[in-house]
């Protein structure tokens, strides 16, 4: 590469989520960038996921429904409140996803809403069965661009630990 020194190494940093020990418990973490919500986003995950709920597909029908528009399908917020986690949080250092529970919608996204989302670890403890992994509890809270709670959800992950961590016996 220029501007080295013949023989000198070049430090490499990877991105990735955290370990295990690494996640702190009661304290928000906070993704960003948020991700702005299109139409085009809502009608190819509602498609591709054959839910053929007008609520998000027919605008002539939703127009006459509570709302008065379409709603982006509450799946793809889920999955996009996830996904936005992954970067900080478990990058390369997940094992598995191992259910999620306590998922709720307060509040409707709408085409062009930006969803932000937030985490905090609630639990963490090391696997009794998988040595060198624990298990952590997140609980996830997506927001829109006016700060309103529009989804929220816990899930519990199997982490690596670091690696050459000694993992404890009991």
């Amino acid at each position: 590469m220029s501007g080295q020194e013949p023989g000198s190494e070049t430090k490499v940093i990877t991105q990735r989520g955290l370990y295990f020990e690494e996640l702190e418990l009661d304290v928000i973490y906070a993704h960003r960038p948020g991700r702005t919500m299109t139409e085009a986003d809502n009608v190819l995950f509602t498609t591709l996921t054959m839910n053929t709920q007008a609520l998000h597909l027919d605008a002539a029908w939703s127009a006459g429904q509570p709302f008065g528009q379409r709603l982006v399908n509450s799946m793809l917020t889920l999955s996009t409140m996830v996904g936005q986690s992954v970067t900080q949080l478990t990058q390369g250092t997940i094992v598995a996803q191992l259910g999620m529970g306590d998922i709720a919608f307060p509040h409707p996204v709408f085409h062009g809403d930006t969803l932000y989302t937030e985490t905090i670890v609630t639990g963490k403890r090391l696997s009794a069965s998988r040595p060198g992994q624990g298990i952590a509890t997140m609980v996830h809270t997506g927001r829109n661009q006016d700060d309103v709670v529009v989804a929220t959800a816990s899930r519990s992950v199997l982490m690596w630990l670091r690696p050459g961590a000694r993992p404890t016996t009991d």
